[in-house]
């Protein structure tokens, strides 16, 4: 199964080319970069450390940002799950913040921050912060409360049970929303160096646009989608590590209300 998955993923690839290589033929290589032309540019790049320079910058901006808002999103829903009113009062609070266009506050965070990486930080803290929020919170409240009273029942205090009930329970939870965050963090962050930046691959993607150069945007784009995929495979391994303890293909209980 999985080396037919493996194929079929060749596949879409091999077409997605043959469809890029037919648009630049089609329009010419000025309005969009060959498939060919970008690889060979993107290896120069790495070569010569250009794009190191530039990636590593957008790198340090997107962990910094999934650390300062990843953390405290984590790490709220299991202190709210004791207070549940709290958690009806800052709900609609919590939506209105994950339903605002995050981009529109770059230019605050500009003001507030200064034109350096904190602000591109600042972003990417807000983007990762109601993704992760929502997923845990989604998987804190999905955890069996059975379990959670046959605990207290044995004489588990509240500390135990989070340790050794909740937080298990919900870290699946957890890392999905780091995956789904991932993604938004790194296009956060090139957004973020787009608007007001001197380094960076978002700086790449600016530099080419105003030089009609699209294999140098095309170069940043390529890169930034490596940089994701490789957050991702963290991400996984990470998980696996801390869910070692689980069967292959376990799930989580989940209470219906029975």
């Amino acid at each position: 199964m999985r080396w037919r998955v493996t194929i079929d993923r060749l596949i879409v690839l091999v077409i997605l080319l043959a469809l890029w290589q037919a648009g630049s033929m089609a329009f010419g290589d000025y309005w969009l970069s060959t498939p060919w032309g970008t690889v060979t540019r993107f290896f120069a790049s790495l070569g010569n450390g250009e794009l190191f320079f530039h990636g590593s910058y957008t790198i340090s901006e997107a962990l910094a940002g999934c650390v300062i808002g990843g953390v405290p999103a984590v790490l709220l829903p299991f202190w709210l799950r004791r207070y549940p009113v709290i958690v009806a009062i800052l709900d609609p609070f919590m939506v209105g913040g994950y339903g605002a266009p995050k981009l529109a506050f770059a230019p605050l965070f500009i003001l507030w921050f200064g034109i350096g990486i904190e602000s591109k930080i600042a972003l990417v803290a807000v983007v990762v912060f109601f993704i992760v929020y929502f997923s845990t919170l989604s998987g804190v409240r999905a955890l069996d409360t059975r379990l959670v009273r046959m605990a207290q029942l044995v004489g588990a205090n509240e500390r135990q049970v989070g340790r050794h009930i909740v937080f298990p329970g919900a870290v699946p939870s957890i890392f999905a929303g780091f995956r789904i965050a991932v993604p938004y963090a790194i296009g956060g962050a090139v957004i973020a160096e787009l608007i007001s930046s001197n380094r960076g691959l978002g700086y790449l993607v600016q530099t080419g646009a105003m030089n009609f150069d699209t294999t140098q945007v095309f170069v940043a784009i390529l890169a930034a989608t490596v940089i994701v995929h490789a957050f991702i495979a963290i991400v996984d391994v990470a998980e696996r590590f801390l869910l070692r303890w689980r069967p292959r293909g376990g799930a989580l209980v989940v209470d219906h209300g029975t």
